[in-house]
């Protein structure tokens, strides 16, 4: 039996766990295999992403202490396991997808993505969202960009100027 001071250790980590994360996903874990479990943990362990199981209602206790984490009771039933993402929120929606195309679990309940909640049925959408490094490295091709464009326009004007001395000096030679 779990007693009152487990408990409210287990949402005192809670609470940490979620303090400063970006995103959090709620997954249904209850039918999941251990090789599935393990092979879910281990790929969240290369993207240093946080995963842990606990009591629906405890999680419901540590969600309630964070602000920006509102979850509709529905989605707490079962076994539940929680990631929580911090640098970037759209990885453990890909890790999800993948694991999950490969054996149909774990099914998401809800997430929450930078204080949007999504449904469980939403995975592929959220999935589908270009991840923080490839929104750095767009904007900074976008940036890049004009400069290559000025660059270019200012190489080529050099260069007609040269075929015009060339041509000048070719006819004075003459």
């Amino acid at each position: 039996m779990v007693t009152k001071q487990q408990k409210e250790q287990v949402v005192a980590e809670l609470v940490a766990m979620l303090q400063g994360a970006s995103a959090l996903y709620l997954l249904d874990y209850s039918a999941m295999t251990v090789t599935e479990s393990n092979n879910l943990r281990s790929e969240l362990r290369k993207k240093n992403l946080t995963f842990r199981v606990a009591k629906n209602r405890l999680i419901q206790r540590a969600l309630a202490e964070v602000p920006g984490f509102s979850i509709p009771e529905d989605k707490f039933f079962g076994q539940t396991g929680i990631i929580v993402g911090y640098s970037d929120p759209i990885a453990p929606a890909k890790i999800i997808k993948d694991v999950s195309e490969k054996s149909d679990k774990p099914k998401l309940k809800a997430a929450i993505v930078d204080g949007q909640l999504f449904d469980g049925g939403q995975l592929k959408q959220i999935a589908a969202l270009p991840t923080k490094e490839d929104l750095i490295a767009s904007i900074l091709g976008s940036l890049n960009a004009p400069a290559s464009g000025i660059v270019g326009a200012i190489n080529a004007v050099l260069r007609d100027v040269a075929y015009l001395v060339e041509e000048v000096a070719k006819n004075k030679a003459a």
